[in-house]
């Protein structure tokens, strides 16, 4: 059986996922590798201690850290993190969370980093006893904001988001760490969709970078830690307390260290080649669609790769019956809907084949009232 009969097994929904890793769709496609160290992981036994210290050692290997851990997604690690803020690794501390007691549990967090990825993040701060103490406004963060912000009674830690989904991209993340490393303030840097940038994040100088296993490393659901030895301690000494309902399995930790494997000894050159090779082709398979502006477009956090932006010329309600029509296609087609306001959808292809590029295009183009060019 192949991962495409699984649909006609269960009677589910087939899907062509361009709207990116989307966690409502399954985030990603582990290679067969992945899956089958997944599998074979599924079928034995380990001391799980000796699996996480050899994943710390890889995760760091990999990133250039100190250490790194692993736990169940990345929403996980965000509340854990804050916990180690909270209580460190004092164990009567880290049992009695969320209730911090006298402890200092605000969290500094820019107002436009305050993303609802399914959930709003505060709710994963709240979760760990900790409290958000919002800094700015949607649409900035200038420096003497940000340090009155640290400088008030009871702050635990920074939190900063380096997502496609925060209102406002150019807060330097470097300066914002370095204001709170000045205060003996821990920065922690949520960069779920970034591991392609884990080191560019760490050389921010923040104490620790988390990341989804799940997304472009195309692990099983995981939660990546990555940053300073004293810090990983303090994360994992959670798991004796709210860590423990957050724990990673084994078969995940196992499926980490296989992807990791793969990405070292991937070809970044071809990779990024193949990427915009699928964005050249759904551009040309557009170029005569009526009622469309198509173009390639940058990622805002500076991934290395392009999408695909489609302006249609009807607007949102154009956009809004296109999606429509989209999703209840068989496959299923999913795209990008942040731009659906403007009339603006956006695709990305890393997760496609060359196949279902092609039908994103034929069934576009037979919406938009124009024959295939496949």
């Amino acid at each position: 059986m192949s991962h495409n009969d699984l649909p006609l097994k269960y009677q589910l929904t087939p899907v062509i996922n361009a709207a990116g890793s989307f966690t409502p769709l399954g985030v990603s496609r582990s290679s067969t590798q992945v899956a089958q160290s997944a599998a074979l992981a599924m079928g034995s036994f380990f001391i799980m201690e000796e699996l996480q210290q050899l994943a710390s050692r890889r995760l760091a290997s990999w990133a250039g850290c100190q250490a790194g851990a692993v736990t169940h997604c990345t929403s996980a690690a965000i509340t854990q993190a804050v916990a180690a803020c909270i209580a460190g690794t004092d164990e009567s501390a880290v049992a009695a969370l969320p209730d911090a007691g006298e402890r200092k549990h605000l969290v500094v967090i820019p107002e436009g980093h305050c993303v609802n990825y399914g959930h709003p993040i505060e709710t994963d701060i709240r979760l760990a006893g900790g409290r958000a103490l919002k800094a700015g406004d949607q649409s900035s963060l200038p420096l003497p904001d940000l340090e009155r912000a640290l400088d008030a009674p009871g702050v635990c830690c920074l939190l900063l988001v380096c997502s496609r989904l925060t209102s406002f991209h150019d807060l330097d993340l470097a300066v914002a760490v370095s204001a709170a490393r000045a205060r003996g303030i821990p920065a922690v840097i949520d960069g779920a969709a970034q591991d392609l940038r884990v080191q560019a994040l760490l050389a921010t100088g923040a104490d620790a970078v988390l990341v989804s296993g799940q997304k472009y490393l195309a692990s099983p659901t995981a939660g990546l830690v990555l940053g300073t030895q004293s810090f990983v301690e303090a994360f994992r000494a959670q798991e004796r307390g709210i860590g423990r309902a957050m724990k990673a399995s084994k078969e995940a930790i196992v499926g980490v260290l296989a992807a990791l494997e793969e990405r070292e000894g991937r070809d970044d050159t071809a990779w990024n080649l193949e990427q915009q090779r699928k964005v050249d082709l759904l551009l040309e398979l557009l170029r005569s669609c009526p009622g469309i502006q198509a173009r390639a477009e940058i990622d805002p956090t500076c991934m290395p790769f392009q999408r695909v932006r489609l302006a249609l010329a009807g607007g949102a309600p154009a956009a809004r019956e296109l999606v429509h029509r989209f999703k209840a296609g068989r496959p299923s087609i999913w795209v990008m809907e942040h731009g659906l306001a403007e009339g603006i959808l956006r695709f990305e292809l890393v997760g496609l084949h060359e196949s279902e590029v092609r039908h994103l295009a034929h069934e576009l183009t037979a919406a938009l009232g124009e024959p295939s060019q496949h």
